[in-house]
């Protein structure tokens, strides 16, 4: 009987979704230290080292292809202008990152586990849907950016649909990487980061943007009704609604006991400051494609036709070849980025499938399944619009849409579970954080369903596709307000049962 007894419990954990297996997760804490029960142990250099890594993974949707193109349409378009909104977007995607791996350490699951057991059974299967299908815009259009820079480093060579099936190995290299260890693979994603820096560091110094410019744009709010628009995109396209599920699972990735809140305090404060490292060197990083393209291209007459596909040959023609073809940098840097975040959403994937449908399947197995996913669509997207570089612009605008309409369905349970006692204990976020984050989110909703607005006004018509989009409209409305309601009248974890959930709610 005793042999029963103790196997049970590891057949329930089996039966669990879980982020990481206990044998995948870093040790940071060697089992005879004794500190930290209560308070946090003093600081540590080699424990931010082991820390660092999540937020670097996280840090990579903020340097995604269609980030990389808002830069360069907000540089050629309105200069230095839009820097400093640039810096304060990062900054608010650093508090929604923040909240997000709060959320992890503290309770010791993600949030799609979460939303699974807060939400009833019609409404998880809608988020996770309505997930799902940001996932799958954001990875198309960070596989045609791939794509793309490998169709210019291969001298229009590689089409662009053979780019996308070359893109779509990198799930097997994913795959590859994770086997040997969770470390391995953050050492890969820094080297792909360094890569990004490199290349428009370079580019930065065959430009040379003005310095005092920059430094006023990035210190010196100003803003026009020419510059609306990307002001707009450059907020809109900086929460990534995939992303904020995957920084809640990455977190996990170290091995912190959620039932001594000094080793969690510990943990939230060695992440925090990892993240801001990140978002820092990525804010960087736009910095440099933005400028490279406001010395180019700001208040020439070719401004406003600029975009990804186009880009580097407007900078060769511009800037010529130098030492090393700026095409070529440029290409190398898109390859990066756009690598980085195709292998980042297929690890998103894995979480946001397993965690909404509680699936243990083999990792190669989720991998493909996701993968399919996006790879499927990308495909024919690729075959249609390979020749026509004004149909992708027009395909990256509604790209950017589906993106702008799913962000709530991220952030209203997101902000809902960390503000909850019951389900944080002691780390739930006081009334001051609580309300910057509410107008964070608020903010990023409003100007994204400007975004939402602008484009429909110009886009819808006729009665009949103008009927199915107030329908839409109305249902989509419906449910996000569903969604706050429940922030304010609905605690369900007093219900829920299981030494995992107690312990929490203990903590």
């Amino acid at each position: 009987m005793p042999p029963q007894d103790h196997h049970q419990p590891l057949l329930a954990e089996e039966q669990q979704e879980t982020a990481y297996d206990s044998a995948e997760k870093v040790v940071v804490v060697g089992i005879d230290e004794q500190d930290g029960d209560v308070e946090a142990p003093p600081f540590s250099w080699r424990k931010l080292w082991l820390f660092t890594g999540p937020g670097f993974l996280m840090s990579i949707a903020f340097l995604d292809p269609g980030n990389l193109e808002g830069d360069l349409q907000s540089g050629a378009i309105a200069g230095y202008s839009l820097l400093w909104l640039l810096m304060w977007a990062t900054a608010m995607g650093l508090i929604i990152q923040l909240l997000s791996a709060r959320l992890g350490v503290a309770t010791g699951r993600h949030l799609a586990e979460l939303c699974r057991e807060e939400y009833p059974a019609w409404a998880r299967i809608v988020l996770w849907l309505m997930t799902e299908i940001a996932l799958i815009g954001a990875d198309i259009q960070e596989v045609i950016g791939s794509a793309i820079a490998i169709r210019i480093l291969s001298n229009g060579v590689v089409p662009l649909w053979a780019g996308v099936v070359v893109t779509a190995l990198d799930c097997f290299i994913f795959l590859f990487l994770e086997n040997y260890g969770v470390r391995k693979l953050e050492a890969f994603f820094a080297v792909l980061i360094a890569v990004m820096a490199l290349s428009f560091a370079w580019m930065f110094g065959e430009a040379k943007p003005n310095g005092v410019g920059v430094l006023v744009g990035i210190l010196v709010p100003k803003l026009s009704s020419r510059t609306i628009q990307q002001a707009v995109g450059v907020v809109g396209c900086i929460i990534m609604p995939h992303n904020v599920f995957l920084h809640s699972a990455l977190v996990q990735s170290r091995q912190v006991d959620p039932s001594k809140k000094g080793r969690v305090q510990e943990a939230l404060n060695y992440y925090s400051i990892e993240s801001t490292i990140a978002l820092a060197v990525s804010f960087v990083i736009n910095i440099f494609v933005t400028t490279v393209f406001a010395k180019g291209f700001y208040g020439t007459e070719i401004a406003n036709n600029i975009g990804l596909v186009n880009a580097g040959q407007y900078l060769q023609e511009k800037y010529g070849g130098g030492l090393f073809p700026i095409l070529y940098i440029w290409g190398i840097g898109l390859l990066a980025a756009g690598q980085s975040s195709t292998i980042t959403g297929t690890y998103a994937g894995q979480f946001i499938m397993g965690g909404f449908l509680n699936l243990r399947l083999k990792k190669w197995v989720r991998a493909l399944i996701t993968r399919s996913f996006a790879i499927i669509p990308t495909m024919i997207v690729a075959l249609i619009f390979d020749t026509s570089e004004e149909s992708l612009d027009v395909l990256n605008e509604w790209l950017n849409i589906l993106q702008s309409v799913q962000i709530p369905f991220a952030l209203i349970p997101l902000l809902c579970l960390v503000s909850k006692e019951q389900i944080m204990g002691s780390f739930r976020i006081g009334p001051v954080l609580k309300i910057i984050s509410w107008l964070v989110a608020a903010l990023v909703i409003v100007i994204n369903g400007y975004l939402l607005v602008e484009f429909f006004s110009s886009e819808v018509n006729g009665a009949v596709f103008s009927a199915i989009v107030f329908v839409l409209t109305a249902a989509y409305v419906a449910f996000v307000l569903y969604l706050i309601s429940r922030a304010i009248t609905y605690t369900p974890w007093q219900s829920l049962t299981g030494s995992k959930t107690v312990a929490t709610a203990e903590n």
